[in-house]
């Protein structure tokens, strides 16, 4: 059974220690010349040193041993992930994927084995830029863990249940709820049942939750709804346990002769994470018109041009729609943002039958996009009552100021894609009764 505490908001300084080794944090100093039980102190780092205080993010971990007991590192040579944004040239369609595949039965894959990039834009060793993968696996990683030197994960569950163990402890993350493993921390992922989802890193930046603005105090996703895990520690010796590191694009790997996963006790501000996307407090309009979908954002990591995202996870959860004289679902629209949308379960409000859950679309700047022929049929004839919007659905959009662009297993490998797609437009022909 997985414990958990709740985050008490971004920034806030809270601790936790395993209940098998009570006092284990140190009472007055960080790292002292010896440490409770005979642990090694270790400071995880999210930010540099010298940030300043509000934004500095940092933990120390009580570990059995320091992770830096391993031998050295090698490439691993198969690897689905990639940051080379030029082996494609640019497409400025719209784009649609079908449901990407869960492996078959005949396979067992893991979830580093089953991580494949679909699009991104940037450098990681430029420490700015995203990339967006799926994952697909049915098999627990076994005396094996994964950390990202390169950036956060923001994973999203569509399919199955992932056990994520981290050194802070371990999480349970659903369908329909997410998790954040942030920069350079260690995890597993276990499964029960095949998995499937989407994946959005961050390079060298944090998310963070978006101001409210004159909405207030409360709204959108509350702080006190985020949870931690709790501590707890695990003894495993054995002859080979593998780490793997994402670095510079690349994975690389690496053995011990034990598990990461011995942290006894830690405190800091620096720590993974997970939110029920159920918690979410709509904001919208109660009289007429249109919001931007910005008031949907659950997380931002902002660029250095104030309101400009490098990413938004922004979801569009069942709501109450009300707004009277108004085109409710969404506008046809070009954006100077990048639009990757993915579907968690049900049916998008307006793609209904071809965007189904476990696929995507990318709406590449300036490309427009809205609602099919069908959903603009409907939303211009119904009668304006309020009415239950989305309901037993749950779609999201990873939104970027940046460039992205298709990998090759994106756009061809996959065999996802669908051709398609421009279709669903192709009806809406001319209504207009003014003069010619």
């Amino acid at each position: 059974m997985t414990q958990l505490q709740y985050l008490k908001g971004f920034g806030s300084e809270f601790s936790s220690e395993d209940p098998k080794c009570p006092n284990s944090l140190p009472k007055d100093q960080n790292s002292p010349q010896i440490c409770p039980y005979g642990l090694y102190a270790e400071q995880l780092s999210g930010t540099a040193f010298t940030a300043p205080r509000a934004e500095n993010k940092r933990s120390w971990l009580y570990r059995i041993r320091p992770s830096v007991g391993h031998k050295p590192f090698e490439k691993l040579v198969k690897s689905g992930i990639t940051h080379d944004w030029d082996e494609q040239e640019p497409d400025p369609n719209q784009m649609r994927w079908n449901p990407f595949d869960l492996p078959p039965s005949s396979s067992t894959i893991d979830f580093i084995e089953g991580l494949k990039t679909v699009c991104g834009a940037g450098d990681p060793k430029l420490k700015l830029g995203l990339a967006i993968h799926i994952y697909s696996a049915n098999k627990s990683m076994e005396n094996r863990a994964f950390y990202n030197a390169d950036g956060d994960f923001l994973i999203v569950p569509q399919i199955g249940t992932l056990y994520v163990k981290t050194e802070f402890g371990i999480m349970s993350v659903a369908p329909n709820e997410i998790c954040v493993i942030q920069q350079g921390m260690r995890f597993s992922v276990e499964l029960s049942e095949p998995s499937r989802g989407y994946i959005l890193e961050t390079f060298g930046r944090h998310f963070s939750l978006p101001d409210l603005g004159p909405i207030g105090a409360n709204g959108l996703a509350n702080p006190r709804d985020f949870l931690t895990p709790t501590a707890r520690y695990e003894i495993i010796e054995c002859f080979k346990y593998e780490i793997v590191s994402k670095y510079q694009g690349k994975l690389f790997t690496c053995c011990q002769g034990h598990s990461p996963f011995d942290v006894v006790a830690w405190h800091g501000n620096y720590v993974p994470y997970k939110y029920d996307l159920s918690k979410f407090m709509v904001i919208n309009s109660v009289s007429f018109d249109h919001c931007d979908p910005s008031i949907f954002t659950v997380l931002t990591c902002q660029s250095d041009k104030p309101g400009t995202a490098i990413a938004d996870f922004v979801i569009f959860p069942p709501r109450w729609s009300v707004q009277e004289h108004t085109f409710r679902p969404p506008y046809y629209h070009r954006n100077c943002m990048s639009e990757f949308m993915g579907l968690i379960l049900g049916e998008y409000e307006a793609k209904k039958g071809g965007f189904r859950p476990g696929g995507a679309t990318l709406h590449s700047i300036m490309t427009p996009h809205g609602p099919d022929k069908n959903c603009f049929d409907f939303a211009t004839q119904e009668q304006l009552k309020p009415c239950r919007v989305a309901e037993g659905t749950q779609a999201f959009m990873f939104e970027s100021c940046l460039g992205l662009a298709v990998t090759k297993w994106g756009a061809e490998t996959c065999e996802k894609l669908d051709a398609e797609y421009f279709r669903c437009w192709q009806g809406l022909q001319s209504n207009f009764t003014g003069p010619r």
